[in-house]
């Protein structure tokens, strides 16, 4: 039996995993098929070493992997970015036993480019913040739908009316539609009604969820952060130790603003688009409260006003600095290694 340190590229499947074993000098010495289970690959792999140092491309399904292996098989195991692997690959083929053993080398030879592994309790946080996400997303769009549909008619609400109101439930209740249009529209509502409830569930779940937590409860402290971005916050970023300064934080985020310079050519191309665009919104929305109720970044936003920004750029600014601000906040939160 091998006792020496292998490297393990594994290419992740649902059915499968293919798994590639390389020895120090880069030989290859197995790439099979395994099952998708922990147990399938650490003995494939313990065949050729025991000390092993592993990849696996981010992706659904292989952080559980991944933890897997590393609290049951003693494996050291990291995530790949996806994206820089097939660029560092070069190359347009693309087989499972090719991209197992680039994972391998690019650990071999440390040019791995790493993911963070967020623990359970982060995944899980995420799942139940992007779900609810997913329920305002739908909420949204029933209320657009109802929006159109009396749009289509032309439709007004009475003078001084708001919508989604009491009075303008019972208004639009009240209209006389065609018999389809009648039909589509109360079915939204129902639809609407039932959502909103789940909506509620959510963020009942979710305070439930972090009521332990002390960065969301550093955050809820505040002025202007409420518990939606506090819980989004906290399971986007994780651990905020993971990055180097408060500015590498906001380009995460994708709060950064993209160059387009090119030759004499100098110019901005808006925010960064390489980002979860839906954390990025809520981080936006904050920014606009932040800047009402908050006086520092109330004089930032007054400062940019004062030299024509629009108010999409100066949201987007006062969301940029205050993300690098929060990350030193976060930092002194840690508990001392």
């Amino acid at each position: 039996m091998d006792h020496s340190t292998v490297f393990v590229g594994v290419d992740y499947a649902t059915a499968f995993v293919q798994v590639c074993v390389l020895d120090i000098r880069g030989r290859q010495l197995a790439n099979g098929r395994c099952s998708n289970d922990w147990r399938s690959i650490a003995d494939f792999v313990a065949r050729h070493g025991r000390h092993v140092r592993a990849s696996i491309e981010a992706c659904s399904g292989a952080a559980d992997l991944a933890e897997e292996l590393l609290s049951e098989a003693d494996w050291s195991i990291d995530l790949a970015h996806p994206g820089y692997v097939a660029r560092m690959k070069a190359n347009p083929d693309k087989t499972d036993f090719s991209d197992a053993r680039m994972l391998a080398d690019l650990v071999r030879v440390g040019y791995l480019p790493r993911v963070w592994l967020a623990p359970q309790s982060i995944r899980e946080l995420r799942r139940l913040v992007r779900y609810r996400q997913d329920l305002v997303k739908r909420r949204t769009a029933l209320k657009l739908r109802i929006r159109a549909l009396l749009r289509d008619h032309r439709i007004k609400p009475p003078e001084g009316v708001n919508p989604w109101t009491r009075v303008w439930w019972a208004w639009v209740a009240a209209l006389d539609l065609p018999e389809h249009s009648r039909w589509i529209i109360d079915r939204s509502i129902e639809d609407l009604i039932d959502v909103s409830r789940r909506v509620e569930a959510a963020t009942a779940h979710l305070e439930k969820a972090t009521a332990d937590d002390r960065f969301v409860e550093e955050m809820l402290a505040m002025s202007g952060i409420g518990l939606v971005t506090a819980c989004a916050i906290r399971a986007e970023v994780g651990d905020p130790a993971r990055f180097k300064t408060g500015r590498q934080l906001a380009r995460f985020c994708g709060l950064s603003p993209q160059n387009a310079s090119s030759g004499e050519r100098q110019a901005d191309a808006g925010l960064i688009s390489a980002c979860n665009h839906g954390f990025r919104a809520i981080l936006i929305e904050a920014a606009h409260r932040l800047k009402r109720y908050d006086p520092r970044w109330a004089r930032m936003a007054s400062g940019l006003r004062a030299r024509g920004k629009p108010g999409s750029v100066i949201a987007a600014a006062v969301a940029n600095r205050w993300v690098r601000w929060l990350y030193h906040r976060l930092i002194e939160m840690r508990p001392a290694a």
